[in-house]
């Protein structure tokens, strides 16, 4: 094992399957969150409030690379987000560590159909949008080294609040009603977990003239709605009804309270949001997870897990 230190901020789905890659490729980790939990063998586990300066630094103490994956619910990340970005980028800082950022293309704001890559212009129009571009720019002229990878909407294993998680999962594997969002024939990219995870191991590791950037992490062809829907059903052998929301509504997992927050946010799903990844994928030599092998590792774990 290498003698650097990998210290993951946050121990969600990205976290979590990121702390389990870095520790598939030989370093050790150290993930951080409120409770302290045990969620990836091998790794260390420590308790945090990373809003306290004085517990963030101490729970980077010795980091090599720090890995930002800390997030909060809608209703709060207007106003806690750039309250965590500040006591991160002091204990990197005082860390002397290097800072991955895991990103969102909120900042890009409505694309109009247009093909999203690292060169679109940042003209969000939702507040979480224009505070994310905020963070954004404030990391890239924060003069430490950090590099942000930028994700489509999660699906994969562990990954329960997205458009591709609960919502859709249980009902489709047991012959529910699964839920739609906006256009069901719009292509939507979604990014697997497993690649999100991937590269962002793989941009801690990258060389110096990979930082000071956003990147777009591995994501396969945007598909459709319909298309993602037809391939559960296939991969599944069953059948299921589909409830369609063209506007932000409570229904199932996606209470009032996050419909109220993410509507400002649901044009992603009345166009196209099209990310292209091939500026990582040539630049590392890898390729995304197509999308049926992800959904089949998606069913594998609901049906392990949740069900």
């Amino acid at each position: 094992m290498t003698t650097d230190l990998h210290v993951v901020l946050g121990t969600g789905p990205a976290g979590t399957t990121l702390a389990e890659e870095l520790l598939r490729r030989g370093h050790s980790v150290r993930t951080v969150d409120r409770k302290g939990r045990q969620v990836a063998p091998g790794a260390e586990p420590v308790a945090a409030d990373i809003l306290d300066p004085a517990a963030a630094r101490a729970a980077v103490a010795g980091a090599t690379v720090v890995h930002h994956c800390v997030n909060v619910g809608y209703e709060h990340q207007v106003d806690v987000m750039p309250r965590v970005q500040r006591t991160v980028l002091d204990a990197v800082a005082a860390a002397d560590a290097r800072l991955v950022v895991l990103d969102t293309l909120y900042p890009y704001g409505p694309s109009h159909g247009a093909v999203l890559t690292e060169q679109s212009p940042w003209r969000a129009t939702s507040r979480k949008g224009r505070m994310r571009a905020e963070l954004d720019e404030a990391y890239l002229s924060s003069g430490l080294p950090v590099v942000l990878g930028r994700a489509a909407d999660f699906y994969g294993p562990r990954v329960l609040n997205s458009s591709l998680g609960a919502a859709i999962f249980p009902a489709a594997l047991t012959g529910g009603t699964v839920l739609a969002l906006g256009d069901r024939t719009a292509a939507h990219s979604v990014t697997y977990i497993g690649d999100v995870a991937a590269g962002l191991a793989t941009l801690a590791e990258a060389g110096d003239g990979a930082w000071g950037r956003v990147w777009h992490l591995p994501t396969a062809p945007a598909p459709t709605t319909d298309e993602v829907l037809d391939r559960i059903r296939t991969l599944t052998g069953a059948a299921f009804d589909v409830h369609t929301l063209t506007a932000a509504e409570p229904w199932g997992p996606f209470d009032a309270t996050f419909m109220a927050e993410y509507e400002e946010l649901f044009y992603q799903h009345t166009e196209p949001q099209i990310m292209d990844s091939s500026a990582f994928e040539q630049a590392f030599g890898v390729a995304p997870v197509v999308l049926d092998d992800g959904l089949a590792a998606t069913i594998a774990w609901y049906r392990e897990n949740v069900l």
